[in-house]
C-alpha cells in the first residue's frame, strides 16, 4: 500500500478533487513504477490517473456511513502523535 496514500471518506470538510487527485496520482505511480512517465507513456499514465480519480469521487459521493465524519484537525494531531511515538519527534 502506498503510505502517502490517506483515507478520505468521511472526513469534515470533505475531500477535495485535489485530493482525490493526488491519491490517484500516487495509486497509478504505484501500479506502474514510475514517479514520472516516459514520454511514450505519458499520455497513458496521465488519463489512467483521470480515470482512477473519477473512479475514486464516484465511489466516496456514493458510499454511505452513520458514522460522525472525522475531524480533519483531529486527525492530523493523532497522525503527530503516532508519528512522535514511533520516530521520536513529530513530523512537520
Amino acid at each position: 500500500m502506498c503510505r502517502s496514500i490517506k483515507t478520505l471518506y468521511n472526513f469534515e470538510p470533505p475531500a477535495t478533487e485535489q485530493e482525490i487527485r493526488a491519491a490517484a496520482l500516487q495509486f497509478v505511480r504505484k501500479l506502474s513504477g514510475f514517479s514520472v512517465p516516459s514520454k511514450a507513456n505519458e499520455e497513458a499514465f496521465d488519463r489512467a490517473v483521470g480515470e482512477v480519480a473519477a473512479t475514486a469521487a464516484r465511489l466516496i459521493e456514493s458510499m454511505v456511513t452513520t458514522a460522525e465524519p472525522k475531524d480533519r484537525a483531529i486527525e492530523a494531531e493523532r497522525a503527530k502523535a503516532r508519528s512522535a511515538a514511533r520516530f521520536g519527534t513529530a513530523s512537520a
